[in-house]
């Protein structure tokens, strides 16, 4: 199965979504009949949807645009992992067969967030429930993402977006060496996600992407990378075929296996293969 990991859908509010530029290519409804024939040019099958918002809320809206669209295999929402209830809410969304991770966005944390005995305690819940993990961080928490992999040895995790690498500024270290340390951790896969807006998002070249993909490639090989678009998103920076493009060409001197699994075999058993 060829798979989009990551991307996301909307009914645009700008009390739910304040992070959306307004004025932006974002700030619209995006919607699966939006991204349908984009996958289909690329020759996708589906996608997994990612929570855009922290509500239980949204999960369950995201599960719904699940039974009535094909293209959406699976989905990533977001529970209050420091909640005494979240068992109750795992459970609850986790009888939903397209339920298949949990997401916070821990970028906007502090750096130590993920280290917090309420957020441990969620996060060793989701075993329970056949539940993934996905890691969305700053450069700045690399630190963090792996005392917790460590930490959690046998929940999966998916690191989104590479941590965010300063492609922009054109700099490699620390980042380099962190990523290099987290993929030491073989529970842990990574997103080639995210990396476009990373970038100068008028300019950028793939020349400019390739070091970082270059890094996460050596240190995490083909077995453990999974493409994603980051769709809507990535509109503030490129339309989703040169997005695709970007990482199809990177893989295209891999042997076409290698490609099948970053283009979605990973994605497929990382997310829809329930967990013990």
């Amino acid at each position: 199965m060829k798979l989009d990991a990551h991307q996301h859908f909307w009914s645009y509010d700008a009390a739910q979504y304040p992070w959306i530029p307004r004025g932006s290519a974002l700030h619209r409804d995006w919607l699966p009949g939006d991204l349908a024939p984009l996958l289909a040019a690329a020759g996708l099958d589906g996608c997994i949807a990612v929570q855009a918002r922290q509500t239980v809320e949204e999960s369950r809206w995201l599960l719904e645009l699940a039974e009535h669209h094909a293209i959406i295999k699976g989905v990533v929402g977001w529970v209050d992992l420091r909640a005494p209830k979240v068992g109750a809410d795992l459970a609850e969304l986790a009888r939903h067969p397209r339920f298949v991770g949990v997401r916070h966005v821990v970028q906007e944390e502090a750096d130590d967030f993920m280290l917090g005995a309420g957020f441990q305690r969620g996060i060793g819940e989701l075993r329970a429930h056949g539940l993934t993990y996905d890691i969305l961080i700053a450069q700045r928490q690399l630190p963090s993402a792996i005392a917790l992999a460590k930490r959690f040895p046998g929940q999966p995790f998916v690191l989104d977006h590479m941590a965010k690498p300063a492609i922009k500024a054109g700099t490699l270290s620390p980042w380099r060496e962190q990523i290099r340390e987290l993929a030491q951790a073989p529970n842990v896969l990574c997103k080639v996600s995210g990396m476009v807006t990373e970038a100068d998002r008028k300019a950028w070249q793939p020349a400019d992407i390739r070091p970082y993909l270059d890094v996460v490639s050596e240190a995490f090989g083909a077995d453990r990378l999974m493409f994603g678009s980051d769709w809507p998103v990535c509109l503030l920076a490129a339309d989703y075929a040169r997005v695709f493009a970007l990482v199809r060409d990177y893989l295209a001197p891999l042997p076409a296996e290698a490609q099948a699994k970053v283009l979605g075999g990973n994605a497929a058993r990382f997310y829809l293969t329930r967990q013990p």
